[in-house]
């Protein structure tokens, strides 16, 4: 599985290096310990982990080039002997981490760096930029699927979303958190995700007819033709699909489906349904798509719409409610000292970490506890596990297929009342006996 190439250590915030300059010039380079976590957010009570394995990906490979150590050379910043330190730098410190798929909640720890606290800072912007927009966007996603309601869901933002590399990363998240498939072809020649698409407007207003074009196109693609049926009228659209339908039954081929882009989709749909059905041509899905999210799929579903599956664009790709999260990266502790930050509303708990899962007899997640990393809470699975250890992997990464089933797996075990979209409950976190002991002393 590969993933778009690592921007290189250069891809850091000008403070990042500014610091480890500091921390080299006064000889400071004992181990240290980060938290990878997101604050609580308005709008957001869970979020669905993703990105892991670009960062490992990216980690695995970490390395200054010449040419990156001579244009810092050039910024006239940095001094001569940390400009040789970090020719010699490698990642060569540990992870645990929470694996992608998982479900994790504000203020706990999806991730967690150890190693020599120059290492440990100049990645910090890589990992919250790839880990947060991956798992804001599996998040949203996750949303759109659960409003689906069994239906399958498309992922059609590509030429919306805010960059190639976020294009990507919709694609990947969006298939972790269920979606069906994707438009982006990169993706699908990428990580093997379905690959979905039907025609635009102009196809069809480039032939002299509706029919025209459906029936070119049903040429071309016989066994998986969707017919656009909005550039005009609707219903004549659909009149004309239906008409080109029959025929390729007559060829011994059948029509997949039309596809709503516009207009009132309750009753559009349920009239194009009916003039489908009157054709003989029940089997012929109902796809929409029009600048969807979760709250219009929600709305749709609820009102009665005979639509099979929809294709989620703009909304999604950007994550309009909610465009971004507040992750952040903490220090926690360095060499034998433990620290935190207790700047009023930021307030950070130190220490090294572990997630405990709380499940009940019938495998429903009940509440999360967080721990000290080598503590022991009774009846619960630990989520963060060693995924790099001296700057390898530990073991083979999953799948892009495994990864899908453990969030499917994962989101069945989170109750409704935790997923609705007004008025949801805040799933139970509370900090353990000896982690709350720990701040206190700290």
């Amino acid at each position: 599985m590969s993933f778009p190439e690592f921007p290189g250590p250069l891809f850091t915030d000008l403070y990042e290096l500014t610091m480890a300059a500091g921390y080299f010039d006064r000889q400071m380079d004992d181990p240290a310990t980060f938290s990878l976590f997101v604050r609580p957010h308005p709008k957001r009570g869970y979020f669905v982990a993703a990105g892991l394995q670009a960062v490992v990906d990216a980690l695995t490979r970490f390395h200054f080039s010449d040419e990156e150590i001579d244009w810092l050379a050039q910024t006239g910043r940095f001094n001569r002997d940390f400009l040789a330190h970090l020719t010699t730098l490698r990642f060569t410190g540990d992870i645990m981490a929470m694996a992608e798929g998982e479900i994790f909640f504000p203020d706990e720890p999806v991730l967690e760096v150890t190693a020599s606290l120059i290492q440990a800072q100049i990645i910090e912007t890589y990992l919250i930029n790839t880990v947060g927009v991956a798992s804001l966007m599996a998040t949203k996603a996750a949303r759109c699927v659960y409003a689906a309601a069994g239906r399958p869901v498309v992922d059609f933002s590509l030429r919306r979303t805010q960059g190639s590399h976020a294009g990507m990363a919709v694609a990947r998240s969006s298939y972790i958190a269920g979606f069906a498939g994707t438009s982006n072809v990169l993706a699908g020649k990428t990580w093997g995700i379905p690959i979905s698409g039907t025609m635009a407007h102009s196809f069809v207003t480039a032939f002299e007819s509706e029919t025209d074009a459906f029936e070119a196109y049903a040429n071309l693609f016989p066994d998986s033709a969707v017919f656009l049926i909005d550039t005009y009228d609707t219903l004549q659209g659909a009149r004309a699909a239906a008409m080109v339908g029959n025929r390729m039954q007559q060829k011994g081929n059948a029509l997949l489906g039309v596809r709503l882009d516009s207009g009132e989709m309750v009753a559009l749909s349920r009239k194009v349904r009916r003039i489908l059905d009157q054709a003989g041509l029940p089997d012929v899905k109902i796809f929409a798509s029009s600048g969807f999210d979760e709250y219009a799929l929600e709305r749709l579903i609820a009102g009665g719409a005979r639509i099979d599956a929809f294709g989620v664009g703009t909304r999604m790709g950007v994550s309009a409610d909610a465009p971004y999260l507040d992750m952040v990266y903490k220090m926690v502790r360095l060499g034998a000292r433990n620290v935190r930050k207790v700047s009023e509303g930021k307030i950070t708990l130190a220490g090294e970490k572990q997630v405990f899962r709380k499940a009940t007899a019938d495998g429903r997640f009940h509440g999360d506890v967080i721990g000290m990393r080598g503590e022991t809470v009774g009846g619960t699975t630990a989520l963060l596990r060693p995924t790099m250890e001296k700057g390898r992997p530990v073991g083979p990464m999953p799948t892009l297929e495994e990864i899908r089933a453990r969030f499917a797996k994962n989101f069945e075990r989170l109750d409704h009342r935790h997923k609705r979209f007004e008025d949801a409950e805040l799933y139970p976190v509370r900090v353990s006996e000896r982690m709350a002991g720990l701040q206190d002393s700290v």
